[in-house]
């Protein structure tokens, strides 16, 4: 079985454990890395500041409301750089607003999804994004 390394970009501690629960009950191996701003999630996808040993991401979690840098600033410097815009970046976020939804796609957003406020209906839209990305998307290896 492949083994996946996610990057969860989110500031909520109770979504940060409602999506770690959600990701292992799909019985798939997942890492898991955690970062609960905006900064900090540059920093670990450009392994700088202390993230010079993080492993890349196969694949981003982004929520965009988030401390120092929003989510869709960290979408636009991520996709605008030739090293990492592969990794595949899904919004993930509470906003369900137009704007939101478009500016994401217009900055090459993979997936945009908004997050069910039911905790059942939250594990299920995670488990199957889990199950998407990694039993029917092909990843990049690079």
């Amino acid at each position: 079985m492949k083994s996946i390394n996610i990057l969860l970009v989110e500031d909520n501690e109770g979504d940060i454990v409602l999506t770690k629960e959600a990701l292992e009950e799909s019985k798939i191996l997942n890492t898991v890395s955690v970062a609960k701003n905006g900064r900090e999630a540059l920093d670990f996808v450009f392994k700088q500041n202390g993230f010079e040993n993080a492993a890349t991401p196969d694949l981003i979690l982004l929520d965009i409301n988030l401390p120092l840098k929003n989510g869709h600033e960290v979408l636009k410097i991520i996709k605008e750089d030739d090293s990492v815009k592969h990794i595949p970046i899904i919004m993930l976020t509470t906003s369900s607003t137009e704007s939101d939804v478009l500016f994401s796609y217009k900055n090459h957003a993979n997936c945009f999804i908004t997050k069910p406020v039911e905790v059942t209906a939250f594990i299920e839209a995670i488990t199957s994004l889990n199950h998407f990305w990694l039993n029917i998307v092909t990843l990049s290896k690079k």
